[in-house]
């Protein structure tokens, strides 16, 4: 695993089928890396007072024909978000960085997608705006095949030659190194930025655990977890479906989060809005998470299936007095569930967000939600 990057993937051979990817196949052509803002994001040490910001949330931006050009959707809500950037500006709460939870385009092996269709989009965002951004990979970026596959390695490597300036590089304490995974801290506030894709890979759950071990939560009072299959979803990728994926972060994830109360985790990969809370005790006080599903960035909408089963969840997490509340349901067709994006507002130990979609979309039925902190 540790040099699965490194592998000179014009030879690689699927092992399953004796295909061999070769230089000359069309979808090896290379991403170019998205420019990053004049202004990176200031280091942890210089952010460290910051208690007021804003931040925006995104995922699933492909579009069916990103091989030849931009997508209107994605480069639409784009523009509504330079618009929410720009009013936001001169209050309390600026917007200071994006993150996106995967899913840019319709097939991340090919270069020739992120050149097209997203790098001038997000370009937007960090060189017109100069807003940091923030990416990790959905299945449409590198695959749900093994690991080591070459198919896997082909969309990593692309992916990361799209996001060469914007990740921390290899090496850096906040990386892990020939991974995706990554995470940040500003301000009061430090993101982690998994693939949820290898769920079940047992180091990038050592790194996690050794990232929240470490952390400073005198400083840090919220812990946002950013990934692509979401843990709860009432979509077509949850309900009764418990995709391998979304098992293992059950299993594996959300016990170390509830350990280390991780606030939110903001995911995608079902393409509506979907709401999910937490709530659990430890040590004599009641803890709430938020679960966020914000797959609208421009892939075809999906609908509202059915409520997902967490009756082995649950069960499992009797001794914290797990239980799980669906606080926004998806629409029952597509047409009521449009395209989107969130803006969420970090005010002290206080968050609360906005969804901002076409035609004035407010599924809450009020501009802004609180999510209060409910220890105690």
């Amino acid at each position: 695993m540790r040099h699965h990057m490194r592998r000179t993937l014009a030879s690689v051979a699927v092992l399953a089928g004796a295909v061999v990817l070769r230089a000359a196949q069309p979808f090896q052509m290379p991403a170019r890396a998205i420019e990053p803002p004049k202004t990176p994001l200031p280091s942890e040490a210089n952010s460290a007072d910051v208690t007021r910001f804003s931040f925006i949330a995104y995922g699933d931006t492909r579009g069916p024909n990103d091989a030849s050009q931009i997508y209107a959707v994605h480069q639409g809500l784009v523009n509504q978000m330079l618009a929410r950037v720009k009013a936001l500006a001169d209050t309390e709460f600026p917007v200071r960085f994006v993150v996106h939870s995967g899913d840019a385009v319709l097939d991340g092996r090919k270069g020739m997608m992120w050149n097209i269709a997203f790098k001038p989009v997000v370009e937007k965002l960090t060189r017109e705006a100069g807003l940091p951004f923030f990416f990790t990979v959905g299945n449409h970026d590198v695959t749900t095949l093994p690991i080591d596959s070459a198919e896997r390695i082909l969309g990593l490597k692309t992916t990361s030659e799209a996001m060469a300036k914007l990740w921390p590089p290899d090496g850096s304490p906040r990386r892990l190194s020939e991974y995706s995974t990554y995470a940040f801290g500003y301000g009061n506030t430090f993101v982690l930025m998994l693939d949820s894709n290898i769920a079940a890979d047992k180091r990038q759950l050592a790194w996690t655990t050794k990232q929240l071990e470490g952390l400073d939560r005198a400083r840090y009072h919220h812990v946002i977890a950013v990934f692509h299959n979401p843990p709860f979803s009432s979509g077509p990728h949850g309900g009764d479906v418990i995709e391998p994926p979304t098992q293992a972060f059950r299993a594996l994830y959300l016990p170390l989060f509830r350990k280390h109360h991780v606030r939110m985790t903001l995911t995608g990969h079902d393409h509506f809005l979907d709401h999910f809370v937490e709530h659990f005790d430890d040590s004599g006080h009641t803890y709430r998470v938020d679960h966020i599903v914000s797959g609208g960035g421009g892939a075809p909408p999906y609908s509202y299936k059915g409520e997902p089963n967490l009756a082995a969840y649950l069960d499992n997490g009797k001794a914290q007095n797990v239980r799980v509340a669906h606080l926004i349901r998806p629409g029952n067709t597509v047409a009521e569930n449009p395209f989107h994006f969130l803006i969420i507002r970090v005010d002290g130990d206080r968050l609360s967000l906005e969804v901002i979609g076409p035609d004035g979309y407010r599924p809450y039925g009020r501009d802004r939600v609180e999510l209060e902190d409910e220890t105690s």
